[in-house]
């Protein structure tokens, strides 16, 4: 399937965005991580970066860090390189893979982050903001793994960034303390930051992104907010009880693209529900719990992602 067309890539948005990848590729071996990625974020923007592992997530955000050199193309932030805009504190990092010392407690650990810093914001407001006042003074050794991952955000946020980049940010937190980091994640940006976060939770993704980037194969198969990206798949999905229902005669309704069958529940993917609908009644007069839905992001995820590649 083509990729939608990026909203934000004409030259003169390019300008003033607050990234602009251009031709990106990074190769290892033959294997093409990142191969020929156009992308453009305006300042401002929630994007959320999607893909199934390999998909080149991972090798873009380092890119666009300054902790990978493309092998092809280019990356500016806010107009700078990788490089200069670290050193300026115009991006923070939150990876999921960063080590925190041991023997240093969380206050002491921000504020040895914020001495690297011109104009870091107080030690105290990024404490607040990750929700780690009451942690302040415990050791790294003595966090629960969500604990530690809100002291990511802490470092991440003590720079006082105009782009955030997070990886994988409510890995291994809880309900509860997931809900509170997006909501101190809507505070960050209703100020204007810009924020772009790979996550494995494509809730998250549909509730708090202003614009979803699908990766797959090193490349951008869908570029779009959540509800372009759903129409992307299009059609819907068909689900009911179906007592007597047989795998042959289910896959032999019309306009199906999948179907799952589970002792008498039916799941149908349809780009016709009601011809699909019409003829799975007319099969199975007795079918009851019809629910008829959109395909969600989930659907177009993994339909996106899991197509041959074509190159």
């Amino acid at each position: 399937m083509e990729k939608t067309q990026t909203r934000h890539g004409d030259a003169g948005v390019a300008a003033g965005a607050a990234v602009h990848l251009r031709g990106l590729r990074k190769h290892y071996g033959d294997v093409h991580a990142v191969d020929g990625v156009d992308l453009t974020i305006a300042p401002g923007e929630v994007v959320a970066l999607l893909g199934p592992n390999g998909a080149g997530k991972s090798t873009t955000v380092d890119m666009i860090l300054g902790l990978t050199k493309p092998d092809s193309g280019s990356v500016t932030v806010f107009g700078a390189t990788p490089d200069e805009a670290v050193a300026q504190g115009a991006i923070g990092a939150m990876l999921q893979g960063g080590a925190l010392l041991d023997d240093l407690t969380v206050r002491e650990t921000v504020t040895m982050i914020a001495s690297l810093h011109r104009k870091p914001m107080p030690v105290d407001a990024a404490l607040r903001s990750a929700g780690i006042e009451d942690i302040a003074g415990r050791r790294a050794n003595k966090l629960s793994g969500g604990q530690k991952q809100r002291v990511r955000y802490a470092v991440a946020l003590v720079s006082d960034p105009d782009l955030l980049v997070l990886d994988e940010p409510t890995a291994a937190m809880d309900v509860g303390t997931r809900r509170e980091f997006w909501k101190s994640m809507y505070t960050y940006t209703d100020s204007g930051r810009t924020v772009l976060f790979a996550t494995h939770y494509l809730e998250e993704a549909e509730e708090f992104a202003d614009r979803v980037v699908l990766m797959r194969g090193g490349k951008i198969v869908a570029d779009g907010s959540v509800a372009e990206v759903r129409a992307l798949q299009g059609g819907r999905t068909v689900r009911a009880v179906v007592p007597s229902a047989t795998e042959p005669v289910i896959a032999a309704l019309p306009a199906i693209t999948g179907y799952e069958l589970r002792a008498d529940r039916v799941s149908l993917s349809s780009n016709d529900s009601d011809a699909t609908l019409r003829a799975l009644l007319a099969r199975f007069p007795d079918a009851r719990d019809i629910e008829v839905t959109a395909v969600g992001l989930e659907g177009a995820f993994l339909s996106l992602t899991s197509e041959e590649d074509n190159r």
